[in-house]
């Protein structure tokens, strides 16, 4: 199945481009992207989650897509859907998520993209529910969170499995909506 493209006021939300990797990796390696997750990721470990990213876009219409911006930047990131890959209480699920380079904060651009990838998920793939979730101190992605309509479930907070019962980053909290 080939990869839907989903487009908004001012990005393209699309597959992922060979040319996609090289500023993926650099937004993976900017310690101001990455504060919120388990560290930077080298250039191999980019290029592998990158790849993938497109192989499930590529087989299933869907996933975390590139973005860019519409007669602007070629690749600042990725928004979109994803079925985590650890056990937790909550799961199995269907996570919203998203990820700019750091010269893309501030814009709105992830609230933008993420309110197309929510359409998508209930509208198109018929989502009963959609979570998303990150550290507690992450307090921008919970404002887009909020912004977009996702409703914190404290019950649901949990402690990350795959990251070490010390490490900082371990405490998360959840967040829901069910398609209306």
């Amino acid at each position: 199945m080939a990869g839907s493209t989903l487009i908004t006021e001012r990005l393209i939300l699309r597959p992922w481009y060979a040319e996609d990797y090289a500023p993926f990796a650099a937004l993976n390696a900017d310690p101001r992207v990455t504060a919120t997750l388990a560290g930077n990721l080298t250039r191999d470990e980019s290029d592998a989650f990158a790849d993938r990213i497109a192989t499930h876009i590529d087989e299933h219409g869907w996933g975390l897509w590139a973005i860019e911006i519409k007669e602007g930047a070629p690749f600042i990131g990725y928004a979109g859907l994803s079925r985590p890959r650890f056990d937790a209480p909550f799961t199995p699920c269907v996570e919203i998520g998203w990820r700019l380079a750091f010269e893309h904060w501030r814009h709105g651009y992830a609230t933008e993209a993420a309110r197309a990838v929510l359409d998508f998920g209930f509208n198109v793939l018929r989502l009963p529910e959609i979570v998303s979730f990150t550290t507690i101190g992450n307090t921008r992605s919970r404002k887009v969170m909020e912004r977009i309509g996702l409703v914190r479930d404290p019950a649901g907070d949990f402690d990350h499995p795959s990251l070490s019962p010390d490490h900082p980053l371990r405490p998360h909290v959840l967040y829901r909506k069910g398609r209306l």
